[in-house]
């Protein structure tokens, strides 16, 4: 997938590296189908909504992705980049859920990543299907 976005070049190249880690390690543990590990991406008070009511926290977020099928894989395109503190960036993405048994899913995304002791994290997260 192409990754247009938007920013100065100095800082577009920063929010979108912060992006990456944080989403790249997000991706794998989704592909892996390990619920845990999705979960140790996000803060620990993290807002996650996915196409299911929303909760906080990672115990949420890991029994929402326990929940998904085996074989679920995900593929992620940032289209918009935001940095709103020097440790916090907005990320606009189009996220591609592939199924061993049924169509992919295209959905948005928006993440709010930050930079944490512990690491990027992801601090909210929001889906939208558009019909």
């Amino acid at each position: 997938m192409d990754n247009p976005t938007s920013g100065t070049d100095e800082s577009k190249g920063d929010d979108e590296a912060l992006l990456r880690d944080v989403l790249d390690r997000w991706k794998s543990a989704v592909d892996a189908h390990e619920p845990e590990q999705v979960a140790t991406v996000f803060t620990d008070n993290a807002i996650f909504q996915g196409l299911h009511p929303y909760t906080v926290g990672r115990q949420g977020v890991a029994d929402y992705y326990a929940s998904q099928p085996l074989g679920m894989k995900a593929a992620y395109q940032i289209l918009e980049t935001r940095q709103l503190t020097p440790d916090l960036v907005l990320g606009y993405l189009k996220v591609e859920f592939s199924f061993t048994d049924r169509a992919t899913l295209p959905v948005f995304l928006t993440v709010l990543a930050t930079r944490t002791p512990d690491g990027n994290l992801i601090a909210h997260y929001q889906v939208s299907k558009l019909d």
